[in-house]
């Protein structure tokens, strides 16, 4: 699960709501510590840890996170430094290059995410961090990918480095580095590119009407009107956008929020998503992990859970960007 919000106004809104540091590392099931030190900025949040907060404050998490309308320049800064210095270190970690690497493998033997994860005994959202770049990996669970490939270590490592040498490797870094900075941007709401003025003709639908349910009714033959299309989607024809017209998640998103969906990425739990019911309707979900790993779906107002198997994979559309 990556991590986010780097530094943050928790403490700010902690204290408006009469709430102690120890009620907040409660709810969360972490130490005071830890909270003392996500406060100051020096630890950060993971996504699921971040809707949980949202939830007990009653805030969106917009309100979270730092930005350069409301925040402070000098803490800005600071966040960039942290981003520029973790990037430094997955760099010469050579993460990107092996999560690069395993992607480019991975598809040229036309194996999804689920194959390799599954073989490789992981759960979808650990082995997507590593191919991502952002986690390291273990002797052991180095081997368990190899022969999830059909290959041994030593194969795996020597076909990974002439890759990289043969510069086949890099359009995937880059794009898992813009990704990355996307959904761990501190002005997340932002998700469009500066760039998007560069290219306010191309636009992408959007579509949605709440039922009685609180589900979401999408009418492709109808579209509530359309919006300019993030850089990141303008080559993906199958992606939609979403007018968010439920309260099933709470407050933790304004209404006039605008979700912008990628039906090709792959879900993890800390995501928001789509998961269709039938054809036209689909509910509006946080994705979330058990304790064996498996994801599920949760919203509110009430309370729902939604337990997913493998063969839901294809009915959950991945939220990729938000505009607020």
């Amino acid at each position: 699960m990556e991590e986010i919000v780097f530094p943050n106004q928790i403490r700010m809104y902690r204290r408006l709501h009469g709430m102690s540091m120890q009620e907040l590392a409660d709810h969360l099931g972490i130490s005071l510590s830890a909270i003392s030190k996500i406060e100051k900025g020096y630890r950060r949040l993971s996504q699921e840890q971040l809707i949980q907060v949202a939830e007990l404050i009653d805030c969106s998490m917009q309100d979270l996170y730092v930005n350069e309308q409301n925040s402070q320049q000098e803490v800005v800064q600071a966040w960039k430094r942290e981003q520029e210095r973790r990037n430094k270190i997955n760099l010469n970690a050579g993460l990107k290059t092996l999560g690069a690497g395993l992607r480019h493998i991975r598809n040229d033997k036309n194996l999804t995410l689920m194959e390799v994860a599954e073989n490789s005994d992981m759960t979808l959202s650990v082995y997507h961090r590593i191919e991502m770049g952002q986690r390291e990996v273990s002797e052991s669970e180095y081997s368990h990918i190899a022969k999830a490939l059909s290959m041994s270590v030593e194969e795996l490592k020597t076909q990974i480095k002439n890759l990289s040498e043969k510069g086949l490797l890099d359009d995937i870094i880059e794009h898992n580095d813009v990704r990355y900075k996307l959904l761990n941007n501190a002005r997340y709401s932002s998700a469009y590119s500066s760039s998007q003025s560069e290219n306010e003709n191309i636009t992408i639908p959007v579509y949605g009407i709440s039922n009685e349910s609180g589900d979401i009714v999408i009418d492709r033959t109808s579209n509530f009107k359309e919006v300019p299309c993030p850089v990141q989607l303008q080559n993906k024809p199958e992606s939609y956008a979403v007018n968010l017209c439920t309260r099933r998640l709470g407050s933790l998103l304004p209404s006039r929020a605008i979700l912008f969906v990628d039906t090709t990425e792959v879900v993890s739990a800390g995501d928001i998503a789509l998961y269709y019911i039938d054809e036209k309707t689909a509910k509006l979900i946080s994705v979330r992990e058990d304790e064996n790993g498996q994801l599920y779906g949760l919203r509110w107002n009430p309370d729902e859970r939604t337990n997913f198997n493998n063969s839901d994979l294809t009915k959950i559309h991945k939220v990729v960007a938000i505009n607020l």
